[in-house]
């Protein structure tokens, strides 16, 4: 019997998912690669968070998104399952919005931090 889970999340692109936890400063590994679980089971993923008790987190693509693969039983994270997605997932969405208001010629003319650690972005662009 598995015990891995996988818990469903919106991240559909990689680069942002990879750009999000470097931000967070959580080191990953490039894959394919495997998730170490209980009793050396493994699963294959393509982002892989090695933590310190040899159980791994992994991000591995399910043909429509990114889901969250690990043996919960030994999450060792400073924050929940659920805080840990919830700040994954914020930095997701950052690093996307400047991905793609980037290509269509805006900068970030400012940005703040809220209270509530919500982000605040004013993206601009000059046109001739």
């Amino acid at each position: 019997m598995s015990h891995f889970s996988n818990i469903k999340t919106q991240i559909r692109n990689v680069t942002s998912l990879k750009s999000a936890l470097t931000e967070m400063g959580i080191a990953w590994k490039e894959g394919p690669t495997n998730v170490r679980g209980y009793q050396g089971q493994t699963r294959t993923a393509e982002v892989v968070v090695e933590q310190k008790n040899d159980y791994d987190i992994g991000f591995s693509w399910n043909g429509h998104e990114y889901e969250l693969v690990a043996d919960l039983q030994y999450w060792q994270q400073p924050l929940t399952v659920e805080g840990f997605l919830r700040k994954v997932s914020q930095g997701y969405a950052y690093q996307t919005i400047l991905s793609e208001t980037a290509k269509q010629g805006f900068q970030v003319s400012e940005q703040k931090v809220n209270e509530d650690g919500s982000i605040c972005l004013v993206v601009q662009r000059w046109s001739a």
